[in-house]
């Protein structure tokens, strides 16, 4: 008989132990030295809550079925109080050390109470009087009302003084239905809720899973709908990186992406702000984008790698680190949480991997079906039901839509795969790239697929996407041609480039347009002074001073030719765009420079932290810490004996005699100051006059020199 979760754990026999290792793996990390050592951290908050966690909601409600009994609990009496289908689950229960046998009773651990709570099922405390409950058919008008309110919790009323209370709450606070806890407050005792509740704890138990609602699909157009969102997924990252690289946005003093370079980027790929903070933090798992030393925030080395990459390996990298991410991107700027960034580190949310994972298996286990998001989350609230939040669910079954796990709502081939770990099968699935475009007339140009990689690059340095989808649509512009000659190619470069690349003839008003912007382009020189503006067309000089819209940066004219300013030359260069103009910077020799055509941090990527949980233990993992667990054990119940001394060879005889045997050993070994202590080990190896062996009492692989051993014997 035992009466503690320590007795409980040392009756139970090797392979329970592995079970109860297989269900709450971080009992075995670090290896407990004992039973009691198991016990103690069985029963520890943290691990209390994490195997609570991973209860299903009938699992859940046995176990504070269990609670709200008195101890020991006998089975017949948690039967009669919830159901005779209990009796699996409290086996379960007691497997995972969430409870434990007493005899033929069972006890509840003190950290699973504490968590369950004082009102377990909304029941109140134990009264302490005998109550008479056929006085209730004689209560005073009013008075079941108050208990049929009660009833079912929480069990705590309010009244103005509890001395000047009503005619029927005194009558109920005289014959001990109710209970005085304060001057205004009163509280049901548990045997009155019980029997108004009929001697059931719950007013309904639900043993099964509920039936999962949703619209059916054809899995033709699931995939359909999937391999779209994997290439619009892949393109918006590359977007997302790529302008970054132009335009680094500047990271928030605490960290994470501005509201407005958010906007700006959402702008940039043409979606809403959810969806690109999504895209970012994608990106920023992945390690293809950081926030740099100077804090902004650019491309890795990692992206122009992930780039050479075949489609199918860029998005197997993404959906792995998604789903083992705990970062929940939906959080971003919502209700009270409107100051939380994308990036920022305050997007961590514990069992999210968990939750998406569970997401996936529902949606695997019901091909073809679009769920309803109301029985979606049903059914996640009675698997998972301390996990349960309906806008995690809503947020998790978009992030997974705009993956491609899901298309229509519905898991898609590539997604099953992808779980279950098979070829994906996604470079088959999509188009093939091309690397040609067709010029329109009215200075645009048509992507009849998706890009080549240098095409794509070239393309969107010098002009804009002004639509996407099955064809991709480029608008030229001032603005975009500048941007290329920004980058260091010249207006011949990108008319040749066009020519070679169009299937169509270049429009005349576009290469007009080209050389136009061109030609423009760096007549202003703005310099490092603060800075300056210096320009051979005095007209333009004159202009420019004369601009309202550039009173505010100080503009005073120091030559002919030549302006100066307060301000620094990159603030100069926007502000002078914005009013639009087309300046050029130049170097402190007057050489014009140009930007750099990759952009990319000199940090190395550095993803955030992810809050995981603990993986399943391997066999081997198990095996060992069931050996290393019976040994402390024993080490434990035993008292230390000296241990007969032998000599130095002698010693040397035994200890390799004993590594062949995989022995577990006593040995007598002198510290530094010549205090002899008995330590049970594990020998593993001699080397150069050392003993390599694993130390119970530490846990750990420790080396002893030989000459300090004093005896070596057998560990009783």
């Amino acid at each position: 008989m035992s009466n503690s979760l320590s007795d409980a754990l040392r009756s139970k026999n090797d392979e329970e132990i592995a079970e109860l290792f297989r269900a709450r793996p971080d009992l075995i990390s670090p290896v407990p030295a004992d039973i009691g050592a198991l016990a103690a951290r069985a029963n520890s908050m943290p691990s209390v809550m994490r195997a609570c966690e991973a209860l299903n909601k009938w699992q859940f409600d046995i176990l504070t079925a269990l609670c709200a009994l008195s101890e020991p609990i006998s089975l017949i009496e948690l039967l009669a109080v919830t159901s005779k289908d209990a009796k699996a689950t409290v086996d379960e229960l007691e497997a995972k050390a969430l409870i434990y046998k007493d005899g033929e009773h069972y006890r509840v651990p003190t950290n699973v109470r504490t968590l369950i709570g004082d009102t377990p099922a909304g029941l109140g405390p134990r009264g302490t009087a005998t109550l008479d409950f056929a006085l209730l058919a004689t209560a005073p008008k009013g008075a079941l009302e108050i208990l049929e309110r009660m009833m079912w919790g929480p069990p705590k009323g309010q009244v103005a003084d509890v001395k000047k209370a009503p005619a029927h709450i005194t009558w109920l606070l005289e014959n001990k239905f109710l209970l005085a806890f304060d001057s205004q407050t009163v509280l049901l005792p548990r045997e009155v809720a019980m029997h108004l509740r009929k001697g059931k704890i719950f007013k309904e138990l639900v043993p099964t899973q509920p039936p999962l609602k949703g619209r059916s699909r054809k899995q033709k157009d699931i995939d359909q709908a999937a391999i779209a969102n994997i290439s619009t997924i892949i393109r918006w990252v590359e977007e997302l990186a790529h302008n970054w690289s132009d335009e680094p946005p500047t990271a928030l003093r605490s960290g994470g992406l501005g509201v407005r370079d958010l906007k700006h980027s959402a702008e940039h790929l043409g979606i809403d702000e959810g969806c690109a903070a999504f895209v970012a933090e994608v990106a920023y798992i992945a390690g293809l984008v950081v926030i740099d030393s100077d804090d902004a925030i650019l491309p890795t080395i990692a992206f122009d790698i992930w780039l050479s990459r075949s489609m199918e390996e860029k998005w197997h990298a993404l959906a792995c680190l998604w789903i083992e991410s705990s970062r929940m991107s939906g959080i971003v700027g919502r209700g009270d949480s409107k100051s939380v960034s994308a990036l920022g580190p305050e997007l961590d949310r514990p069992g999210t991997p968990a939750l998406k994972k569970l997401t996936l298996a529902l949606l695997s286990a019901n091909p073809e079906l679009d769920p309803e998001l109301a029985s979606m989350h049903e059914n996640i609230s009675w698997l998972a039901p301390a996990r349960a939040n309906s806008s995690y669910t809503e947020w998790i079954l978009r992030e997974a839509e705009w993956l491609g796990l899901s298309g229509q709502g519905a898991i898609s081939t590539f997604g099953k795969r992808f779980l279950e770990g098979d070829d994906l099968g996604i470079d088959d699935a999509l188009p093939k790239p091309v690397d040609h475009i067709l010029i329109q007339s009215d200075n645009s140009a048509i992507a009849p697929g998706p890009l080549t990689l240098e095409v794509a690059n070239a393309m969107g340095t010098i002009a804009d996407i002004e639509s996407r989808g099955g064809a991709t649509v480029y608008r030229f512009s001032e603005t975009s041609i500048r941007r290329g000659l920004d980058h260091g190619q010249t207006g011949e470069a990108i008319i040749d480039f066009l020519r070679k690349t169009s299937k169509t003839p270049m429009p005349q008003p576009l290469e007009y347009l080209i050389a136009d912007v061109a030609k423009r382009h760096g007549r202003l020189r703005v310099g490092v002074a603060t800075s300056y503006i210096r320009c051979e067309d005095e007209g333009l000089i004159a202009q420019i001073i004369h601009d309202r819209t550039l009173d505010g940066f100080g503009l005073r004219k120091l030559a002919p030719q030549v302006l100066i300013a307060e301000c620094e030359s990159a603030e100069l260069i926007s502000a002078l765009r914005e009013a639009g103009y087309l300046p050029a910077a130049e170097n402190a020799t007057g050489v014009l420079v140009s930007a750099p055509k990759l952009r990319r941090s000199k940090s190395r990527p550095k993803p955030p932290r992810s809050l995981t949980e603990p993986a399943a233990p391997l066999d081997v993992a198990i095996d060992a810490a069931l050996r290393s667990l019976r040994v402390g054990e024993k080490a434990t119940s035993h008292k230390p004996r000296e241990v007969p001394r032998t000599s130095a060879n002698e010693t040397v005889e035994l200890l390799h005699h004993y590594i062949a045997e995989r022995s577990t050993l006593t040995i007598g070994y002198a510290d530094t100051n010549g205090g002899v202590s008995n330590r049970m080990i594990e020998p593993k190896s001699i080397s150069l006059g050392t003993l390599v062996a694993f130390d119970h009492s530490s846990g750990e692989i420790i080396h002893f020199r030989i000459p300090r051993i004093t005896g070596v014997s057998l560990a009783e």
